[in-house]
């Protein structure tokens, strides 16, 4: 039975259900198109334990599609789905079966392809790659920021909780990123990330004309005051779908520009090394979830070690 089954099963679930006068019309596996869900158009039997997310960024200068890129990585890659919006492979990464998944920026569409991976598959782990701008002093151009939790301030996770839930990376994914940045020696910083739908005004950053709103203005000033290390447009819906499904997520970003500092926009910047990491680190995690099943642990924990 897979999670999203398990779920149905709760009592205040179906309780909702009861009162949903549409419930009966819903289609229960989701959108289907020759057999596969609709949006991802994805395999759900190609799908593997850990899937790394990437935007077709062109600040991060992939060169080629990132899904495409990241799978000249693994061994034995295969085309898991491939759709208008998203393309996935899966491959295996030091015994670690990996999905990528390539798509759009923003949340309203990571929300599409993360519904497709929950509902059909009981992929474990959801890991956001990608760039992402500095707001805080120390964050440097070419550095790297793990994500410890997101400040939710985008309007898709608000449409399935409210404000007070926290969209907290998972302890696991964080242990694991960690130690992957140390063993490869990159610069790395451990904190929150601030997520938003609008890159400019919504983000502190003008618009054409350079427009902004009163509110626009105090944007940046709030993240640095509150030590936040960065923000992107992605990372608050998978963290918070995670923790609302029982998966776990956690992110890699790297920086490419600083306002606060006022360090200049560099294309690229660190977006190979993030994909290291975040390679390196789900190896990490295969190796903890391994111990947990000898040690017969629900969570891993330093004491049963990696090896």
């Amino acid at each position: 039975m897979l999670k999203n089954e398990k779920m149905a099963q709760r009592r205040s679930i179906q309780l909702i259900q009861e009162r949903y006068e549409y419930w009966e019309y819903i289609p229960k596996r989701g959108l289907v198109i020759d057999g596969k869900p609709a949006i991802t158009q994805v395999n759900p039997e190609l799908v593997g334990d850990y899937l790394i997310y990437t935007v077709r960024d062109p600040l991060a200068v992939y060169g080629t599609d990132p899904a495409e890129l990241i799978a000249e990585r693994l061994r034995e890659p295969v085309l898991a789905g491939r759709s208008g919006l998203f393309t996935t492979y899966t491959g295996y990464y030091k015994g670690a079966r990996v999905s990528v998944c390539s798509g759009g920026s923003g949340c309203p569409e990571v929300e599409l392809a993360i519904n497709d991976f929950m509902r059909c598959t009981d992929c474990s782990t959801f890991i956001r790659v990608g760039v992402s701008g500095g707001v805080a002093e120390a964050v440097k151009v070419g550095d790297f920021v793990i994500s410890s939790g997101i400040f939710r301030e985008d309007g898709t996770s608000r449409a399935y909780v409210a404000d007070g839930f926290p969209a907290c990376c998972h302890y696991e994914v964080v242990s694991a990123m960690i130690e992957a940045a140390e063993i490869l020696g990159k610069r790395y910083h451990l904190g929150i990330t601030a997520c938003m739908d609008s890159d400019y005004v919504g983000n502190g950053r003008p618009s054409i004309g350079g427009y902004l709103q009163p509110e626009n203005i105090q944007k940046l000033g709030t993240y640095n005051r509150a030590g936040v290390l960065n923000t992107d447009r992605e990372s608050s819906i998978m963290v918070t779908m995670c923790n609302l499904f029982e998966r776990r997520g956690g992110t890699v970003f790297c920086i490419t520009d600083n306002i606060i500092s006022g360090e200049a926009f560099k294309e690229g910047a660190g977006s190979d090394e993030s994909i290291e990491i975040a390679l390196e680190g789900i190896a990490l995690l295969h190796q903890m979830d391994a111990r947990k099943l000898t040690y017969n642990k629900q969570y891993w924990h330093p004491s049963i070690g990696l090896k």
